[in-house]
């Protein structure tokens, strides 16, 4: 029984990554239709901000969950307007290849200047240590980031789902020329949403650093996996996201209890599964 309340926090922690990802991702796709394959780039280099930012210049932990999400928003901005401005009427995968082109640059610039055998984050010291639960050791840590990702998730969905601005940006993506005339900005809408995404990805990259090694390949490890969330969540869902990320998260978890060798390809043949019964995805609607 301890070895399967483990097995589920851990499971709970990948579920709570791969629920914020996937939910950057759902938001860039269902707002401007672009498939931004750089997401596991952008989770890398908010994680990089923070691990340098503490080295370098002192900012610490707390600092930094504001820091990187910050600079990297800024930077996905400049990408979003010198970039993937120009693609928004062209096919998808003219995005996708531009957006894993930059992947595939920025993974190669952080390789080069520091290597691939990662670099050690240390957990902060008000969560250091952990809670005896009596059936298994909590760190106080891994239930922070679940805390932290689930809560960043559920303000995001009340965010899009429930206030005005969420519905205009809704209304943006559905009929911009009718936005616009209302006297909406809606490309600074767009290149807000864009960094808002990416700055999703740098949040969780910062939640990540103290549990896993920060190296240039620690995305490129997720975000087949996080494509594959939102592929079965439904491509756009905001709540698909964040329910199909955690419950796979699970799933994966207790697979490596019960049937490890199939703990890597679970979330593959679920999503299968998932596309020969519903196309659009548990929470996707049909086009």
């Amino acid at each position: 029984m301890q070895l399967l309340f483990s097995q589920l926090l851990l499971g709970l922690i990948n579920g709570s990554f791969y629920a914020v990802l996937s939910l950057g991702l759902a938001v860039i796709f269902g707002m401007l239709n672009v498939i931004n394959f750089a997401h596991g780039a952008q989770f890398m280099i908010g994680a990089f901000v923070a691990w340098i930012a503490l080295t370098q210049f002192g900012v610490n932990y707390w600092e930094a969950l504001v820091l990187a999400p910050l600079v990297v928003g800024a930077l996905s901005a400049l990408i979003e307007v010198s970039m993937l401005r120009r693609l928004y009427k062209l096919d998808h995968l003219y995005g996708l290849l531009l957006t894993f082109g930059l992947a595939l640059i920025a993974e190669g610039v952080f390789r080069n200047f520091y290597g691939v055998s990662g670099e050690s984050y240390d957990v902060p010291d008000q969560l250091a240590g952990g809670v005896n639960l009596g059936f298994m050791f909590l760190p106080l840590y891994r239930g922070w980031v679940v805390v932290a990702a689930l809560g960043m998730c559920l303000a995001v969905w009340f965010a899009i789902e429930r206030t005005r601005l969420g519905a205009t940006l809704r209304a943006a993506t559905q009929r911009p020329d009718l936005v616009q005339s209302l006297g909406i900005n809606v490309p600074l809408l767009m290149t807000a949403t864009y960094a808002a995404g990416a700055a999703l990805a740098a949040f969780a990259g910062v939640l990540a650093a103290p549990v896993m090694q920060v190296n240039p390949l620690m995305g490129s490890h997720l975000i087949i996996v996080v494509f594959a969330v939102v592929v079965i969540g439904g491509m756009g869902s905001i709540l698909g996201s964040i329910v199909t990320g955690v419950g796979l998260g699970l799933v994966e978890a207790l697979t490596k209890v019960y049937y490890p060798q199939a703990s890597g390809v679970v979330i593959f043949l679920i999503m299968v599964i998932v596309l020969l019964v519903r196309p659009a995805g548990l929470f996707g609607r049909q086009a």
